[in-house]
């Protein structure tokens, strides 16, 4: 059935007149008569009897009139809505991120998001930086906060603010000596049990670089998760192997790094979404809104 057919009946119907519906649509009386004899073969039945006066439907008409104005009123609904996620700032998205990152960067930044755009609704999807990178490039997540990530080409990636791996340990009680020479921090690497995560990348890194300083620890001990890693060395089970960030997010002062001179493995935090993205209103805004807060965390790095 062809629409525009559909509504020339529409309006035929509501002024019950060819030549005033003709005037209305702004075409010609035979026009409008062609295009209704059209809808008429179409549906194998007589829609108007015409009349001295003008035309009145007929049974099969106002069946068709119910219907017309339903489907109608649903176009005109999702034109609205269509122009609507366009022009305004409403939509749905999907932020993605390891959960410890997520843990620092997502609750100041949702809190201030969610209560200036009401409209804008988003979920969250955690895993790996390589897991999100590559949720984005198939479409399952529209928005990335990765770290260390390489170039891709259906990607923009926008750097945000630097990280660092650390060594950390438990903040000495009030009186207690702290860790202020180098030979003491080495000798604690080699004594303490090191905790770190081991499918953490840098972690691994840092462990062949004490093993090249011949500072490998003896007893080392490796967790699935930086959260386990962070707790346990807040207990005070060992020195653990963490991002500034992490170590310091909710346990304000209570780790420490155990020495500046001790290798660290610096971390670059991106934001990363396909070239090809749909750019609405709202999506513009949440993009420019993740990059704000991402590089002003920029400005207090630990």
């Amino acid at each position: 059935m062809d629409l525009t057919h559909l509504r020339y009946f529409h309006v035929t119907a509501a002024a019950g007149s060819m030549s005033a519906a003709a005037r209305k649509l702004g075409i010609s009386q035979p026009s409008l008569t062609v295009a209704i004899r059209h809808l008429e073969k179409h549906l194998g039945t007589t829609l108007f009897l015409r009349e001295r006066n003008g035309v009145r439907l007929t049974s099969t008409g106002e069946l068709l009139l119910r219907h017309a104005t339903n489907v109608l009123a649903l176009i005109e609904h999702a034109e609205q809505d269509v122009r609507g996620l366009e022009s305004d700032e409403v939509g749905s998205f999907v932020i993605g991120c390891h959960e410890s990152l997520g843990a620092y960067f997502l609750p100041r930044f949702m809190a201030s998001f969610l209560r200036e755009a009401p409209r804008i609704e988003l979920t969250l999807w955690n895993g790996s930086s390589a897991a999100v990178v590559e949720a984005v490039i198939d479409r399952r997540v529209n928005f990335g906060l990765v770290v260390n990530t390489k170039p891709h080409p259906d990607l923009v990636i926008v750097s945000l603010f630097e990280d660092a791996v650390d060594f950390f340990i438990a903040t000495p009680p009030a009186g207690a000596p702290a860790v202020t020479q180098l030979e003491e921090a080495h000798r604690r690497l080699r004594e303490a049990p090191l905790i770190f995560a081991g499918r953490v990348f840098q972690s691994q890194e840092l462990l062949e670089q004490l093993a090249a300083k011949k500072l490998r620890p003896h007893r080392l001990l490796s967790c699935g998760d930086l959260e386990l890693v962070k707790s346990l060395t807040l207990a005070e089970i060992g020195i653990g192997l963490l991002p500034r960030r992490v170590a310091a997010y909710g346990q304000e002062g209570r780790l420490r790094r155990l020495h500046p001179s001790l290798p660290f493995f610096p971390d670059t935090i991106s934001l990363v979404y396909r070239a090809d993205g749909h750019r609405t209103r709202a999506a513009l805004r949440l993009k420019e809104a993740l990059v704000r807060y991402g590089r002003g965390l920029g400005t207090s790095a630990s």
